[in-house]
């Protein structure tokens, strides 16, 4: 079969080209051709590719020289032999240098076939070798691209695991300009052993062993400075024939995975001691509302001398620090009863600042910085007292040698880009109350520990460890966050976030008045299963001019009702007993048979625990929290006979 054979002749004689044409027909071709003579012509012709040029060395107009320099300068990668009667060794190595393929005499045409076909199997060559590299230079482009642009660390190493290749992020990492920085060069060139050695080892078992180390995850210190949580995966780098030649490594940052993963850990462990600390709050309550009231008792009696007036009145202090510590727990336990009111952030700031200052000493001065537009939140007064009076003095112990403190009131507000760079934040308007002193600093690897409870790093006696976690339960409870930001040696900022009311209100912060101590002459029902805590309120209430009835289960208490009930004016009873009836059941039933009948409950838990939609408690109106001082039970049982 004929092989067809698309060719440019340049000739200036017509005899001589038709010799041409037919030796390479006697040779097998199928031709089609062309023949120029001029300059003007071989240009335009070239530009329809033809196979192959044949060109004259010698033209009226034109060479075969300048032919062949043309046709390289266009870079068309098109076969030329220079065919003549004349030319010698220098004109063929001249004809060479500017681009000719071949070169032929004329007297020797009987080898033009196999000229033609040894030049068109060069162009092949030279057409597979041109694809070849493109293909190489696009896979070379296409990694050089995928290590540059993405944000996994990807590194080649051979043999002897030095770097052959790696990503740009592996750079940032080892602190070098560039990728081509790391080539030659091994972990143990930028890392101390104790660090390098641990990666160098499991890559030489792969190496051993072929095979891959699949999601491993570990710690990273980057020269910049960073702690990182990488997931790594490592694999042979084999050759075409299966043989290993190095290790191919790809580490993905999960940082922020491992991030959100302690923070579930660390809600559950709070969680759990929540419910612990609740419970052990529960019984302290009891046991701490006889302190009280017996204090309360001693000191009114007008016998004691003033040296028992002083020891009763220690008592009472004491227990009062005792129902601080459990109003901690129970608002780290997210079950302290909430007050929530409309309020201004800035007067419940004011309202703590001569509090604040005689608390925290002469050495450490405060500066405030007040927003300029309202700050409405909707929040229990007494817990964000509680929060400002544990941050600053979480602030002043960071400062042992006096500082000063800068109290901040702010408006924040946050989109869903700003509110997703932080795992607390979501969008809305918030308001921020921010304390920041210039003490020590906190240490970044206690950072992530300073919200647990009981956890501390002051001297023993010298701090509870409840504090920071206090702050953060009253925080969660009113459906905010708090940021911390510190640096050893530059002190510390705590951000606490509260939800922004879209209108300021007037709203003053509530505080229960002390009146004065005022009894009455009604008849009590008193039920409560504590013996001592009994007998306590029995005392303190025939003080106050009532008559009180007494029984320790809520069976018993029916039981004195049905013998006095057209006496009875209110209830005063534990929401928790032994015998089956509860409190509120107690109260329902007695209701229902005398629905003027008043009642208040006691209890060592809280409302919060206790509240529901159709039953709701008022702190000092129908619900006393254990423990209680005399004159709070004097003021709340009046306060409830009183009302219509």
């Amino acid at each position: 079969m004929a092989n067809p054979l698309n060719i440019l002749i340049v000739e200036d004689s017509r005899d001589d080209a038709d010799l041409i044409l037919a030796q390479l027909r006697r040779d097998g071709f199928e031709l089609t051709w062309k023949r120029v003579e001029t300059e003007a012509d071989f240009l335009a012709e070239i530009k329809n590719q033809p196979d192959i040029v044949l060109s004259d060395y010698s033209l009226p107009q034109f060479t075969g020289l300048r032919a062949a320099e043309l046709l390289q300068a266009s870079g068309l990668n098109i076969p030329f032999i220079l065919i003549s009667g004349t030319v010698g060794e220098e004109i063929a190595v001249e004809a060479m240098k500017h681009g000719a393929t071949d070169y032929l005499l004329k007297d020797r045409i009987a080898r033009l076939g196999s000229a033609v076909q040894r030049a068109l199997e060069q162009r092949r060559l030279r057409d597979e070798h041109k694809q070849a590299e493109e293909a190489l230079g696009y896979e070379r482009d296409l990694l050089r691209t995928l290590l540059d642009s993405s944000p996994d660390k990807i590194y080649f190493k051979d043999l002897q695991l030095s770097f052959v290749k790696c990503s740009q992020t592996m750079a940032v990492q080892f602190g070098v300009e560039s990728p081509e920085t790391l080539a030659g060069r091994t972990d143990f060139d930028f890392f101390d052993a104790s660090h390098a050695r641990p990666a160098h080892e499991d890559e030489q078992e792969i190496i051993r062993t072929g095979r891959p180390m699949i999601g491993k995850e570990e710690r990273e210190e980057w020269k910049t400075g960073e702690v990182r949580w990488v997931s790594s995966t490592k694999m042979p780098w084999l050759d075409k024939t299966g043989k290993i030649i190095g290790i191919i490594g790809i580490s993905r940052d999960i940082t922020g995975r491992k991030k959100l993963e302690e923070q579930f850990r660390q809600a559950q462990k709070m969680e759990a001691i929540g419910q612990l600390a609740g419970g052990v709050a529960h019984d302290f309550n009891n046991i701490l509302a006889v302190i009280q009231l017996q204090a309360g008792l001693l000191k009114s009696e007008f016998a004691l001398s003033p040296e028992q007036l002083e020891l009763a009145s220690e008592i009472e202090q004491a227990s009062a620090r005792g129902a601080n510590l459990t109003r901690q727990l129970l608002l780290f336990s997210r079950k302290q009863t909430m007050q929530p009111q409309n309020l201004e952030l800035k007067n419940v700031v004011d309202s703590m600042t001569r509090m604040l200052q005689r608390t925290l000493g002469e050495q450490v001065q405060l500066q405030f910085k007040f927003s300029e537009e309202p700050l409405a939140i909707h929040a229990d007064p007494s817990m964000i007292d509680q929060i400002l009076l544990n941050l600053t003095v979480n602030a002043r112990d960071a400062m042992p040698d006096g500082g000063q403190i800068v109290i901040e009131t702010f408006a924040a507000r946050f989109d869903e880009v700003t509110a997703a760079q932080s795992a607390k934040a979501r969008p809305g308007a918030f308001a921020c109350l921010s304390v920041t002193d210039a003490g020590c600093g906190i240490p970044p690897e206690i950072l992530p520990r300073i919200f647990e409870p009981f956890f501390t790093t002051k001297e023993v006696g010298k701090g509870t460890g409840l504090g920071l976690a206090t702050v953060f339960g009253i925080v969660q409870q009113h459906q905010g966050w708090i940021n911390v930001y510190s640096e050893v040696g530059c002190g510390s900022t705590f951000r606490v976030y509260l939800p922004l009311l879209a209108r300021s209100s007037d709203t003053k912060i509530f505080r229960l008045s002390q009146t004065p101590v005022r009894g009455g002459h009604e008849t009590i029902l008193l039920v409560e299963d504590e013996p001592a805590l009994r007998a306590s309120v029995r005392t303190a209430l025939t003080r106050l001019g009532y008559r009180v009835l007494e029984a320790n289960t809520g069976g018993d208490a029916l039981k004195v009702w049905h013998q006095h009930r057209d006496e009875i004016r209110l209830l005063l009873t534990d929401m928790v007993m032994p015998g089956g009836v509860t409190g509120k059941e107690l109260a329902g039933q007695l209701q229902q048979q005398d629905p003027k009948l008043k009642v208040i409950y006691a209890s060592g838990y809280n409302s919060i625990e206790i509240n529901s939609g159709d039953f709701l408690l008022e702190e000092g109106v129908n619900y006393l929290a254990k423990p209680f001082q005399t004159h709070k039970l004097a003021q709340t049982i009046r306060r409830c006979l009183d009302q219509n």
